[in-house]
């Protein structure tokens, strides 16, 4: 195997960018007539590999594993391709998750997936130099430099000639001291009977399930968006375990405190983003959450403060729309296969300075946004009146509408809308509120978030209005 293929952490991973053949030679005699199919299948596996096709290069390598189990080439090959498809996901721009999403594993299970691989080809072949290239570019992906630096070490033992390990050294040492852990001789040395075997990092908050193995909560419950379907209500903290984990490694336990606290308490100016549709201020809906990276997003956002931004993609120039709007969930109902169903209240408008992928879904760092105050004392007043005159144009559009609507459905959202509607002395909250009234395509919704004049928003909410018919279906 030779040359390279590069990381999103920068770092360079040596040695993945094909596969290995099967040697008849080496296979003795009868091989062809009891390992026909696996020969099929690997090399179909190598063909699709070679094409970029890595989900079915590994569908192929598994049916050859099962039918020939612990063979090295299958081991190594299916590494490789776990490493790739991992690869693929790290380097996937937030903007082509939302053209095309995606469904299967994250790109830190399948480098655990592809470690897995590697150490047991190292068990069956240890003086074998592609089983330490294929471990070091594992640990690399799941930036766990410093193991992957031993292996290399270790590796070059046994082929002190191998270019292979030379570079992945050259790569490694090029690194910003930063981003790698050194060993510190003050602390005690630990083995990985306290690491998670999902994220390979020490256990932080962990559950232990009834089969007897032990899984950080969050990672657990990442999982379930993938291959589990696991309750998060029968899942409690195994207590015992935490406090030996975080007696015992008080600093590396405090350090995975942190890592998790970034992930559900965003600052006041980090929001993630939850990319459908543009909704306003003052709006109730139901929403039905269902692909995994939103699920995993809507964990860790109930862990925090329970509120996300709802943006849409603006069709004039195809990208995520620069105004878009917090909502909160008042309700969350976790379903038994990983879904949600929740209940949404929007909040307050933003407009969004950049934003970026993280574990597939979109995060933003915004800029809270309000309406220009009005100039003196007489505008206030004005403004004020205004709000008063819609207020009550509004009360006798709904009394209105209620007493010619006769289907239940509509009537009760009608009764909610009303519900919703804010105190007229807060005349740019009910401004928004006054345009939920009437059905408006995105557009027009998007534009009224971009909006900082509170009286033009209100005539045009009294527009809006006044082209509905009494019997129209009220948002």
């Amino acid at each position: 195997m030779s040359g390279e293929t590069a990381s999103s952490s920068g770092i360079i991973l040596e040695g993945i960018d094909d596969v290995e053949d099967y040697v008849w030679a080496n296979e003795g005699v009868g091989f062809w007539d009891r390992y026909r199919h696996v020969y099929d299948h690997v090399e179909n596996g190598n063909q699709a590999f070679r094409e970029n096709r890595f989900e079915e290069a590994i569908n192929n390598y598994t049916r050859a594993s099962n039918m020939k189990p612990g063979d090295p080439i299958i081991l190594g090959n299916r590494s490789a391709a776990y490493m790739r498809i991992s690869l693929f996901l790290k380097h996937r721009s937030p903007i082509a998750s939302e053209y095309r999403q995606l469904s299967g594993l994250d790109m830190t299970t399948l480098a655990e997936l592809a470690l897995k691989d590697a150490e047991k080809l190292m068990s069956l072949q240890n003086d074998a130099v592609r089983s330490y290239i294929l471990k070091a570019n594992a640990l690399i992906l799941l930036e766990r430099y410093e193991m992957a630096r031993d292996i290399i070490l270790s590796g070059l033992q046994v082929d002190p000639s191998s270019n292979i390990l030379q570079a992945s050294l050259r790569n490694l040492e090029r690194m910003p001291s930063s981003l790698i852990r050194t060993r510190g001789h003050d602390r005690l040395e630990r083995t990985d009977d306290f690491d998670c075997t999902l994220c390979l990092k020490l256990l932080y908050e962990p559950i232990t399930t009834p089969c007897g193995h032990s899984f950080c909560r969050s990672c657990l419950f990442q999982t379930m968006d993938r291959m589990l379907f696991i309750s998060p209500r029968t899942c409690a903290i195994s207590v015992t375990l935490n406090n030996i984990i975080q007696r015992i490694f008080p600093q590396e336990y405090a350090e995975r405190r942190s890592e998790q606290d970034s992930l559900i308490n965003f600052g006041n100016d980090l929001i993630p983003l939850f990319v459908m549709d543009v909704v306003i201020p003052c709006q109730k809906f139901p929403l039905h959450i269902f692909e995994p990276r939103y699920r995993l997003m809507v964990r860790r956002i109930m862990e925090g403060n329970h509120r996300m931004g709802m943006v849409i993609r603006d069709p004039a120039t195809d990208a995520i729309a620069d105004f878009a709007c917090e909502v909160e969930i008042t309700e969350c109902e976790p379903l038994p296969d990983g879904r949600f169903v929740l209940e949404i209240e929007s909040r307050r408008r933003f407009r969004i300075l950049r934003s970026w992928d993280q574990d597939g879904y979109r995060m933003a760092e915004v800029e809270w946004v309000q309406d220009i105050p009005p100039r003196d004392a007489t505008d206030r007043e004005d403004l004020q009146e205004l709000t008063n005159n819609a207020a009550a144009h509004a009360r006798s559009w709904l009394s209105t509408v209620k007493a010619s609507t006769r289907d239940r459905r509509k009537l009760e959202a009608i009764y909610n809308v009303e519900a919703m509607m804010p105190n007229p002395q807060d005349p740019e909250r009910f401004s928004f509120w006054l345009a939920t009234l009437s059905n408006r395509r995105p557009s027009e919704r998007l534009e009224l978030l971009r909006i900082r004049d509170t009286a033009e928003r209100i005539r045009r909410g009294l527009i809006y209005l006044g082209a509905e018919s009494p019997g129209c279906r009220v948002q």
